[in-house]
């Protein structure tokens, strides 16, 4: 089965190898979610999300599209706690994604890679014991350790890029964050917009890095 075509990449850029960021959207994860963009773009890669998808009754159509669409795919299981707001519920978004990437990849063997990206070692076999055998990727819970699992997942892709690249780019859009959220009009750092904003200077900043 041909894998979906996702709309042309940013910047006109259509041979850019996407990957699915399947991860927490809260506070806590904003300096790990700047690291996956960082890290990815730094790549050569181009990252993709949920968020980019508007809400309606095919949500879940245009989700499991979006991840047949990618070659790549990170899943981050490190929020397993429960939600404390009323009422009390763990989170089962990021499992369930999962789930439907690994049936993409059982069914349609060689399209996909996944990868799954915990904070702490050994929990998965707890929370989710029917990876057993899975090499899980703990990142520590730190913005260094997302970008030694990225480097580590991506041994294979053509760019190779060091860490003090990855660590420059997460660097510049820390900074510009605030700037690219009024640009947004404001709201959650999650939002479709801001996210398009930030992945478009991280891919600009990887370029300038190579270019160097």
């Amino acid at each position: 089965m041909a894998r979906p075509r996702l709309p042309s990449a940013d910047n006109g850029v259509v041979d850019t190898p996407f990957a699915f960021l399947n991860i927490p959207y809260d506070t806590e994860f904003v300096s790990l979610y700047l690291a996956y963009i960082a890290g990815l773009s730094a790549f050569g890669i181009r990252p993709t999300a949920s968020l980019e998808i508007p809400g309606g009754d095919r949500r879940l159509d245009r989700i499991f599209t979006l991840i047949q669409s990618c070659r790549y795919s990170f899943h981050d299981l490190s929020r397993v706690q429960m939600d404390e707001r009323r009422p009390p519920t763990p989170r089962f978004n990021m499992p369930f994604e999962l789930g439907l990437t690994v049936a993409w990849d059982k069914l349609n063997p060689g399209t996909h890679s996944w990868f799954v990206m915990e904070s702490q070692s050994r929990r998965v076999l707890k929370s989710l014991s029917d990876l057993a055998g899975t090499d899980v990727q703990i990142h520590n819970g730190n913005v260094n350790g997302v970008f030694r699992e990225l480097a580590n997942s991506l041994v294979r892709a053509e760019r190779q890029p060091p860490v003090q690249e990855m660590q420059a780019i997460y660097r510049a859009l820390q900074q510009r964050l605030p700037a690219i959220q009024r640009q947004a009009g404001g709201g959650s750092v999650y939002g479709a917009r801001t996210f398009h904003e930030l992945r478009l200077l991280a891919r600009a900043l990887a370029r300038e890095q190579t270019s160097t």
